[in-house]
């Protein structure tokens, strides 16, 4: 299980696919660099991008080009064409940095991105549906996908144990759960 943050949706605008990788959080230094919170476990994914597209609350999308990044802190700091003071880049704190979804880093066989499991339908090994995932919990040895039919929620860990077979290019996801996980 890897992470590169939610994909934003095409839509029917017809825009590419996108998967954040960042999060604008704080403008730094005098020049127009940004501090951005990390949402990829691929912090080398920065080395030698040229663009990047930033999407507002709104999700509207500009595509923005990359003078300059670094690591520092477990952050990345960005500079950007045409955001030369810490007024100019101001505007960006706050905007989800993305990248097409075409560019994603690819996982080995067997691991998933989050958004990628996002919407599977969950169903057992017999077929009984269960719901649809909601999110994917990071909170201890596996990750738990919630998922939600109605206002049933259920936490299945991802394990291999008991989430058999995972197709994404399907959205389905089945499971073969211990005694009594479903009826918690």
């Amino acid at each position: 299980m890897s992470d590169e943050a939610n994909t934003r949706d095409a839509g029917d605008g017809g825009e590419e696919e996108l998967i954040a990788v960042a999060r604008v959080v704080k403008t730094r230094g005098v020049r127009g660099e940004v501090a951005a919170h990390l949402l990829t476990d691929f912090p080398e994914r920065f080395e030698g991008l040229a663009e990047l597209v930033a999407i507002d609350e709104r999700g509207a999308r500009q595509t923005l080009a990359i003078e300059k990044s670094w690591l520092h802190g477990g952050r990345v700091i960005l500079k950007f064409e045409g955001y030369d003071s810490p007024e100019t880049a101001q505007v960006l704190v706050g905007r989800e940095l993305a990248v097409p979804v075409t560019d994603a880093v690819e996982l080995d066989e067997g691991e998933f991105y989050d958004w990628q499991l996002i919407d599977c339908r969950v169903e057992t090994i017999d077929k009984r549906e269960i719901g649809r995932v909601a999110e994917v919990l990071h909170t201890g040895a596996a990750p738990v996908l919630v998922v939600r039919e109605g206002t049933r929620e259920h936490l299945i860990p991802l394990a291999a144990s008991i989430c058999v077979e995972i197709d994404t290019e399907a959205k389905l996801i089945r499971v073969d759960p211990p005694e009594g996980l479903l009826e918690l």
